[in-house]
């Protein structure tokens, strides 16, 4: 296999992970990851982020309340809180993630965004983690090694199957030549 055919399959292969075994992250495998993340692209270079590591398990569980979506938070061995500027800034912040999860993937660490709104939640896990007031901070991610392998298919509620269907439409279904709809 070729150098890029092992990158594109390594792409495809990343999921979110939602439940994690108890196995700490390696102080040096975290410090890569925050490294990768740390040359993250951004508008005008701008870096508009701090990323704030969480392993308190009290922290991570308060966290884990504060979104519709964070659950697995608590579970995790750490947790990445993306400290935005402001709240303009989510295509950054969106490659800022991309690039910390792709990271963590590449030492076999799971990871999964958890959203921490509405803004009642949202400050709460600010003042949690001590950020000051005008930063915006609506993302956390979850990181850990794969519970098993089951946990790279199931939501983290294994009892409760996903209605999120596993795989991806075909390219014929979502990407279209020169005009919308044209095959």
């Amino acid at each position: 296999m070729t150098e890029s055919a092992d990158l594109i399959t390594f792409l495809r292969t990343m999921r979110a992970v939602r439940r994690f075994s108890p196995e700490p992250i390696p102080d040096d495998v975290l410090h890569d990851v925050l490294q990768a993340a740390r040359w993250t692209g951004s508008s005008k270079n701008t870096q508009p982020w701090h990323l704030v590591v969480v392993r308190d398990r009290g922290a991570l569980q308060t966290l884990s309340r504060c979104g519709p979506f964070a659950g697995h938070l608590a579970g995790a061995a750490a947790a990445v809180a993306l400290v935005m500027e402001d709240g303009r800034r989510q295509l950054d912040e969106g490659r800022l993630a991309q690039n910390l999860m792709l990271a963590a993937w590449a030492h076999g660490i799971g990871s999964c965004i958890g959203s921490l709104y509405p803004e009642d939640n949202s400050r709460r896990a600010r003042g949690v983690l001590g950020v000051p007031d005008g930063k915006y901070l609506h993302t956390a991610i979850s990181l850990g090694y794969p519970a098993d392998d089951a946990a790279l298919r199931l939501s983290a509620n294994p009892g409760n199957l996903s209605s999120v269907p596993i795989g991806r439409m075909p390219l014929t279904d979502l990407v279209s030549w020169e005009r919308f709809g044209a095959a």
